[in-house]
Protein backbone atom coordinates (compact mmCIF):
# COMPACT_ATOMS: atom_id res chain seq x y z
CA UNK A 1 0.00 0.00 0.00
CA UNK A 2 1.09 3.50 -0.64
CA UNK A 3 -0.26 6.85 0.39
CA UNK A 4 -0.31 9.66 -2.25
CA UNK A 5 -0.55 13.24 -0.13
CA UNK A 6 -2.67 15.95 -1.65
CA UNK A 7 -4.29 14.23 -4.40
CA UNK A 8 -6.97 16.86 -6.37
CA UNK A 9 -9.72 14.04 -7.24
CA UNK A 10 -12.48 14.13 -4.93
CA UNK A 11 -14.74 10.71 -5.06
CA UNK A 12 -18.20 10.99 -7.25
CA UNK A 13 -19.76 9.22 -4.31
CA UNK A 14 -20.48 9.77 -0.60
CA UNK A 15 -20.37 12.02 2.53
CA UNK A 16 -20.33 15.33 2.10
CA UNK A 17 -17.52 15.67 4.40
CA UNK A 18 -15.45 13.99 1.97
CA UNK A 19 -16.29 16.44 -0.78
CA UNK A 20 -14.70 19.36 -2.31
CA UNK A 21 -17.38 21.91 -1.64
CA UNK A 22 -16.92 21.09 2.28
CA UNK A 23 -13.64 21.65 1.82
CA UNK A 24 -13.53 24.80 0.38
CA UNK A 25 -16.19 26.08 2.82
CA UNK A 26 -13.85 24.60 5.60
CA UNK A 27 -10.61 26.32 4.30
CA UNK A 28 -12.10 29.12 3.88
CA UNK A 29 -13.17 29.24 7.62
CA UNK A 30 -9.82 28.83 8.54
CA UNK A 31 -9.53 24.74 8.97
CA UNK A 32 -6.41 22.94 7.52
CA UNK A 33 -7.09 20.05 5.54
CA UNK A 34 -5.30 17.39 4.12
CA UNK A 35 -6.29 14.89 1.05
CA UNK A 36 -4.70 11.62 0.02
CA UNK A 37 -5.21 8.64 -2.02
CA UNK A 38 -4.42 4.89 -1.18
CA UNK A 39 -3.07 2.60 -3.72
CA UNK A 40 -2.64 -0.86 -3.82
CA UNK A 41 -0.61 -2.44 -6.65
CA UNK A 42 -1.16 0.87 -8.82
CA UNK A 43 -5.22 0.84 -7.95
CA UNK A 44 -6.85 3.41 -6.26
CA UNK A 45 -8.08 2.00 -3.14
CA UNK A 46 -9.95 4.62 -1.45
CA UNK A 47 -9.57 8.38 -0.99
CA UNK A 48 -9.97 10.69 1.95
CA UNK A 49 -10.06 14.18 3.44
CA UNK A 50 -8.63 15.02 7.01
CA UNK A 51 -9.21 17.82 9.41
CA UNK A 52 -6.19 18.71 11.00
CA UNK A 53 -5.36 20.60 14.29
CA UNK A 54 -2.45 20.74 16.24
CA UNK A 55 -1.79 16.81 16.97
CA UNK A 56 -4.80 15.29 15.56
CA UNK A 57 -6.30 14.32 12.13
CA UNK A 58 -9.94 13.57 12.06
CA UNK A 59 -11.54 11.43 9.37
CA UNK A 60 -15.25 12.07 9.12
CA UNK A 61 -17.43 9.39 7.41
CA UNK A 62 -14.70 8.50 5.21
CA UNK A 63 -12.68 7.41 3.61
CA UNK A 64 -14.39 6.60 0.32
CA UNK A 65 -13.49 3.13 -0.06
CA UNK A 66 -13.62 1.89 -3.92
CA UNK A 67 -16.12 -1.38 -3.95
CA UNK A 68 -13.54 -3.74 -4.02
CA UNK A 69 -12.18 -3.11 -0.52
CA UNK A 70 -13.19 -5.62 2.14
CA UNK A 71 -13.67 -4.61 5.71
CA UNK A 72 -10.35 -6.11 6.84
CA UNK A 73 -8.28 -4.36 4.10
CA UNK A 74 -9.87 -0.83 5.07
CA UNK A 75 -9.41 -1.65 8.60
CA UNK A 76 -5.43 -2.44 7.73
CA UNK A 77 -5.22 0.83 5.22
CA UNK A 78 -6.89 3.28 8.30
CA UNK A 79 -4.02 1.72 10.44
CA UNK A 80 -1.79 2.27 8.16
CA UNK A 81 -3.07 5.90 7.67
CA UNK A 82 -2.63 6.42 11.53
CA UNK A 83 0.88 6.42 10.72
CA UNK A 84 0.81 9.80 9.76
CA UNK A 85 2.25 11.86 13.16
CA UNK A 86 -0.96 12.51 14.70
CA UNK A 87 -3.48 10.99 16.61
CA UNK A 88 -6.25 9.46 13.83
CA UNK A 89 -9.90 9.93 14.97
CA UNK A 90 -12.49 8.08 13.01
CA UNK A 91 -15.89 8.05 12.19
CA UNK A 92 -16.29 5.72 9.31
CA UNK A 93 -19.31 5.14 7.07
CA UNK A 94 -19.18 1.46 8.39
CA UNK A 95 -18.21 -0.67 11.68
CA UNK A 96 -14.90 -1.16 11.17
CA UNK A 97 -14.40 -2.62 14.61
CA UNK A 98 -11.34 -5.12 15.47
CA UNK A 99 -7.39 -5.07 16.26
CA UNK A 100 -6.12 -1.18 16.27
CA UNK A 101 -9.91 0.14 16.44
CA UNK A 102 -10.87 1.76 19.70
CA UNK A 103 -14.29 2.84 19.96
CA UNK A 104 -14.99 6.41 22.01
CA UNK A 105 -18.27 7.55 20.88
CA UNK A 106 -21.50 5.04 19.69
CA UNK A 107 -22.53 4.32 16.51
CA UNK A 108 -24.99 7.68 15.34
CA UNK A 109 -27.51 6.63 12.57
CA UNK A 110 -28.18 9.06 9.58
CA UNK A 111 -31.07 8.98 6.67
CA UNK A 112 -30.05 8.07 3.07
CA UNK A 113 -32.52 8.26 0.78
CA UNK A 114 -31.98 6.41 -2.16
CA UNK A 115 -33.30 8.07 -5.29
CA UNK A 116 -32.44 5.90 -8.60
CA UNK A 117 -36.29 4.84 -8.55
CA UNK A 118 -38.66 6.35 -10.38
CA UNK A 119 -41.36 9.07 -9.18
CA UNK A 120 -43.65 6.81 -8.53
CA UNK A 121 -41.83 4.08 -7.14
CA UNK A 122 -40.70 7.10 -4.68
CA UNK A 123 -43.50 7.75 -3.67
CA UNK A 124 -44.71 4.60 -3.07
CA UNK A 125 -42.17 3.85 -0.93
CA UNK A 126 -43.38 7.01 1.52
CA UNK A 127 -44.52 6.17 4.73
CA UNK A 128 -48.71 5.96 4.29
CA UNK A 129 -49.41 9.12 6.74
CA UNK A 130 -46.02 11.30 5.12
CA UNK A 131 -47.70 10.22 1.49
CA UNK A 132 -51.27 11.26 2.45
CA UNK A 133 -49.82 14.96 4.21
CA UNK A 134 -47.76 15.67 0.88
CA UNK A 135 -51.04 14.67 -1.11
CA UNK A 136 -52.51 17.31 1.14
CA UNK A 137 -50.32 20.04 1.07
CA UNK A 138 -50.05 19.56 -2.74
CA UNK A 139 -54.26 19.76 -3.16
CA UNK A 140 -53.85 23.30 -0.94
CA UNK A 141 -51.79 24.76 -3.99
CA UNK A 142 -48.49 24.42 -2.04
CA UNK A 143 -46.38 24.29 -4.13
CA UNK A 144 -42.03 24.63 -4.31
CA UNK A 145 -39.92 26.64 -6.28
CA UNK A 146 -35.96 27.00 -7.32
CA UNK A 147 -34.69 29.86 -4.76
CA UNK A 148 -31.95 32.22 -5.67
CA UNK A 149 -28.75 32.39 -4.39
CA UNK A 150 -29.16 35.96 -3.04
CA UNK A 151 -31.79 34.25 -0.43
CA UNK A 152 -29.64 32.54 0.94
CA UNK A 153 -28.37 35.09 3.74
CA UNK A 154 -32.29 35.35 4.93
CA UNK A 155 -32.27 31.54 5.38
CA UNK A 156 -28.94 31.62 7.29
CA UNK A 157 -30.51 34.35 9.77
CA UNK A 158 -34.04 32.24 9.93
CA UNK A 159 -32.32 29.04 10.48
CA UNK A 160 -29.79 30.44 12.96
CA UNK A 161 -32.75 31.92 15.28
CA UNK A 162 -34.70 28.76 14.99
CA UNK A 163 -31.63 27.05 16.15
CA UNK A 164 -31.45 28.93 19.26
CA UNK A 165 -34.84 28.42 20.04
CA UNK A 166 -34.88 24.67 19.47
CA UNK A 167 -31.52 24.45 21.23
CA UNK A 168 -29.87 22.20 18.39
CA UNK A 169 -26.23 22.40 16.85
CA UNK A 170 -25.09 23.30 13.51
CA UNK A 171 -22.35 24.50 10.97
CA UNK A 172 -21.99 27.86 11.33
CA UNK A 173 -23.23 30.63 9.10
CA UNK A 174 -19.63 31.55 7.89
CA UNK A 175 -19.91 27.89 6.43
CA UNK A 176 -22.76 28.31 4.44
CA UNK A 177 -21.75 31.45 3.19
CA UNK A 178 -18.57 29.64 2.07
CA UNK A 179 -19.77 27.21 -0.07
CA UNK A 180 -18.83 27.02 -3.51
CA UNK A 181 -22.26 28.52 -5.34
CA UNK A 182 -22.15 25.17 -7.50
CA UNK A 183 -22.56 23.31 -5.18
CA UNK A 184 -25.76 24.99 -3.65
CA UNK A 185 -29.43 24.07 -4.52
CA UNK A 186 -32.37 25.95 -3.16
CA UNK A 187 -36.28 26.03 -2.98
CA UNK A 188 -38.88 27.81 -1.34
CA UNK A 189 -42.79 28.54 -1.25
CA UNK A 190 -43.35 31.56 -1.05
CA UNK A 191 -46.79 32.79 0.40
CA UNK A 192 -47.68 36.94 0.52
CA UNK A 193 -44.73 38.23 -1.24
CA UNK A 194 -41.96 36.21 1.37
CA UNK A 195 -40.39 33.11 1.63
CA UNK A 196 -42.68 31.34 4.39
CA UNK A 197 -40.49 28.03 4.09
CA UNK A 198 -36.99 27.23 2.42
CA UNK A 199 -34.46 24.71 2.33
CA UNK A 200 -30.63 24.38 1.10
CA UNK A 201 -29.28 21.07 -0.30
CA UNK A 202 -24.98 20.48 -1.01
CA UNK A 203 -24.58 18.83 -4.25
CA UNK A 204 -21.31 16.66 -4.34
CA UNK A 205 -20.92 14.33 -7.01
CA UNK A 206 -23.84 11.88 -6.88
CA UNK A 207 -24.88 12.40 -3.83
CA UNK A 208 -26.68 15.27 -2.28
CA UNK A 209 -26.99 16.39 1.25
CA UNK A 210 -29.53 18.46 3.03
CA UNK A 211 -28.41 21.58 5.02
CA UNK A 212 -30.62 23.86 6.01
CA UNK A 213 -34.15 24.90 6.10
CA UNK A 214 -36.30 26.97 7.70
CA UNK A 215 -40.29 27.40 7.81
CA UNK A 216 -42.44 29.74 9.60
CA UNK A 217 -45.81 28.47 11.67
CA UNK A 218 -48.33 29.07 8.15
CA UNK A 219 -45.46 27.26 5.92
CA UNK A 220 -45.28 24.19 8.86
CA UNK A 221 -49.01 23.92 8.86
CA UNK A 222 -49.80 23.89 5.19
CA UNK A 223 -46.92 21.36 5.16
CA UNK A 224 -44.89 23.26 3.08
CA UNK A 225 -41.61 21.23 4.24
CA UNK A 226 -42.96 17.72 2.57
CA UNK A 227 -43.72 19.63 -0.32
CA UNK A 228 -40.24 21.78 -0.76
CA UNK A 229 -38.46 18.05 0.59
CA UNK A 230 -40.21 15.73 -2.33
CA UNK A 231 -39.55 18.44 -4.90
CA UNK A 232 -36.15 18.86 -4.48
CA UNK A 233 -35.60 15.10 -4.63
CA UNK A 234 -37.13 15.03 -7.68
CA UNK A 235 -35.03 18.13 -9.47
CA UNK A 236 -31.80 16.55 -7.57
CA UNK A 237 -33.14 12.74 -9.37
CA UNK A 238 -32.90 14.82 -12.52
CA UNK A 239 -29.44 15.99 -12.08
CA UNK A 240 -28.84 12.52 -11.94
CA UNK A 241 -28.06 12.18 -7.83
CA UNK A 242 -28.65 8.96 -6.66
CA UNK A 243 -28.63 9.34 -2.57
CA UNK A 244 -30.11 12.05 -0.97
CA UNK A 245 -28.43 12.57 2.71
CA UNK A 246 -31.35 13.47 5.26
CA UNK A 247 -28.87 14.12 8.36
CA UNK A 248 -28.31 12.40 11.67
CA UNK A 249 -31.59 10.63 13.26
CA UNK A 250 -31.52 11.42 16.87
CA UNK A 251 -34.98 9.39 18.41
CA UNK A 252 -34.34 10.44 21.91
CA UNK A 253 -33.83 14.23 21.41
CA UNK A 254 -35.59 14.82 18.19
CA UNK A 255 -37.83 12.19 17.61
CA UNK A 256 -40.54 14.32 15.44
CA UNK A 257 -37.76 15.32 12.85
CA UNK A 258 -36.73 11.71 12.63
CA UNK A 259 -40.06 10.50 11.78
CA UNK A 260 -40.08 12.95 9.26
CA UNK A 261 -36.67 12.19 7.90
CA UNK A 262 -38.13 8.76 7.63
CA UNK A 263 -41.34 8.72 6.74
CA UNK A 264 -40.01 10.32 3.41
CA UNK A 265 -38.97 6.61 2.13
CA UNK A 266 -35.24 7.50 3.15
CA UNK A 267 -33.59 4.20 4.97
CA UNK A 268 -31.96 4.02 8.61
CA UNK A 269 -28.37 3.69 7.99
CA UNK A 270 -25.51 2.79 10.85
CA UNK A 271 -23.03 4.36 10.85
CA UNK A 272 -19.49 3.06 12.33
CA UNK A 273 -18.77 4.19 15.71
CA UNK A 274 -16.29 7.19 16.31
CA UNK A 275 -12.55 5.16 16.65
CA UNK A 276 -9.14 6.22 17.68
CA UNK A 277 -7.60 4.38 14.90
CA UNK A 278 -3.84 2.74 16.45
CA UNK A 279 -0.75 2.77 13.85
CA UNK A 280 0.22 -0.60 12.08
Amino acid sequence: MKWHWDCTDFPATGAVQQSAAYAAAMRACGARLERAELRVDGQVLARVQLLRRAGLAVCLRGPVWAEAAEAALQRRALRRLARIGAALIALPERDLGGLGMIPLMTPRHVALWDLRPGPDDLRAGMAGKWRNALGAAERRGVRAGVAPLHSLAALISAEAAQRQARGYRALPGAFTQALPAGALRLWHWRQGGRAAAMMCFIRHGTWATYHLGHADPAARAAGAHRVLLWQAALALRAEGVTVLDLGDINTEAAMGLARFKLGSGAALHRLGPTCLVLPG
